[in-house]
């Protein structure tokens, strides 16, 4: 039933920390966050996996809805962010 899945990346300035970010779209009435935060999670454990021999000591963190579009409960924005 997914139209659309896109996962970006951006590492901050400091080459320190890489933001992930997951925008799923599909046609019909039901939410999509959880396939959302899935992809986000398997795209950082990924990370993890691949620089384990550099830094042991990574985190994962801060994985959460900023916002969504459509079905029963309609529009909703984490505070501070806006929809794209």
């Amino acid at each position: 039933m997914l139209s659309s899945i896109k996962v970006d990346f951006d590492i901050d300035s400091a080459g320190q920390c890489v933001h992930i970010r997951a925008r799923c779209k599909l046609a019909a009435q039901t939410g999509v966050e959880m396939e959302a935060l899935t992809a986000v999670s398997v795209a950082a454990l990924t990370i993890y996996d691949m620089c384990k021999a550099v830094d042991k000591g990574m985190c994962i963190e801060g994985i959460r809805l900023l916002s969504k579009r459509g079905g029963r409960s309609g529009e909703w924005s984490a505070e501070g962010h806006d929809h794209d």
